[in-house]
């Protein structure tokens, strides 16, 4: 489990230059009204809406924990749960960094049916990305390779709109879930922290369900 956190800062709206901790805004919560499962229309979802068990993620883009869940778990999770409606995955980023917030305002930018797949590649190519001399240029890489230009690549990663939102989420769950620490998953009443083992999850449907 990856023991960085997401620091709350008493200044209004984001600073999207140069590296540091992301300060959440004052008033910067979600604004989308949930559903009744607690989605909004914002979330990103993996799998049928209405599917009976909602599985809630929080990660973080720069956590090795987060990839290696992407990496190793999720594909199985995905045929035994997912893919057969039983459940459904809410993808919440919770941003530690201005790295880590850069790629996901850069995931913003796709179709929401593309979302998933290129979290997916940013998961997968994160030790190559990550550890790049700039870090941002090479998210710009990936942007580029799924179809972005750069001016929409620029544009994107300064929206401070978007930021202030997904920062919103991030805080919102520690709030609501106590989340401190990624990758932390709500299924239920239970809450997991870490990547675990996927029978760790398939128990924790099987109570909720």
């Amino acid at each position: 489990m990856l023991r960085r956190t997401l620091l709350i800062g008493a200044a209004a709206g984001v600073v999207l230059l140069g590296p540091g901790i992301v300060p959440f805004g004052r008033g910067a919560g979600a604004r989308a009204q949930e559903g009744s499962s607690g989605v909004t229309e914002f979330d990103r979802v993996l799998g049928d809406p209405d599917a009976p068990v909602t599985i809630f993620e929080y990660a973080s883009f720069t956590c090795p924990h987060c990839a290696s869940f992407h990496t190793d778990t999720l594909p199985e999770l995905k045929s035994r749960f997912i893919d057969t409606g039983r459940a459904k995955l809410v993808f919440r980023q919770f941003p530690l960094n201005q790295v880590d917030l850069r790629a996901g305002l850069l995931l913003r930018c796709v179709a929401e049916e593309q979302y998933f797949n290129m979290a997916g590649v940013i998961f997968q190519q994160q030790r190559q990305w990550a550890s790049a001399s700039d870090p941002v240029a090479a998210l710009g890489q990936i942007g580029r390779m799924a179809g972005l230009n750069q001016e929409t690549i620029d544009a994107c990663m300064a929206d401070e709109a978007m930021a202030n939102r997904i920062i919103g989420v991030a805080q919102t769950g520690q709030q609501q879930y106590g989340v401190n620490s990624t990758p932390t998953f709500v299924i239920g009443e239970e809450v997991i922290v870490g990547a675990r083992p996927i029978e760790e999850f398939a128990r924790a449907i099987e109570d909720a369900g």
